[in-house]
């Protein structure tokens, strides 16, 4: 077994499902990452304009779930989930490309394009590197 230490969390409006978008660019509200602040001298180098791929704990998430009505969509056939984006899994991490837009203190950044629930654990943030394959 191994073992992941959360290094912060979300703080947003998104409180449920019903309310949240189904990717970060379709409509998510502005968020804050806030990281534990141990984890400062691992944040120092990024900057407001940096694209970050955040990896989450999705909590809510049902473990149970092994396929699912693609985007919810009923009428769509079901589809397992390791072919789909649900937060719906056995290991359920997110993974979730967003903007800094400000730096608002060493150790929270406000971002866009984030539609993680208010609370989800952040297990990992790691930079964008090259912006065509990993859109």
């Amino acid at each position: 077994m191994f073992d992941l230490k959360p290094i912060g969390h979300v703080r947003s409006p998104l409180q449920d499902r019903e309310h949240a978008p189904k990717q970060g660019s379709e409509g998510s509200p502005e968020a804050c990452l806030v990281f534990q602040p141990e984890f400062q001298e691992g944040l120092r180098d990024l900057r407001a304009g940096d694209e970050v791929l955040v990896f989450t704990w999705l909590d809510r998430g049902n473990r149970e779930i092994l396929s699912v009505h693609p985007r919810g969509d009923t009428r769509a056939p079901r589809r397992g989930v390791f072919s789909t984006r649900s937060p719906d899994r056995p290991n359920p991490l997110g993974l979730h490309r967003v903007k800094i837009v400000q730096i608002v203190s060493p150790v929270q950044f406000k971002v866009l394009d984030l539609e993680a629930f208010d609370g989800t654990p952040i297990i990992d943030v790691k930079p964008v590197l090259d912006q065509a394959r990993e859109s």
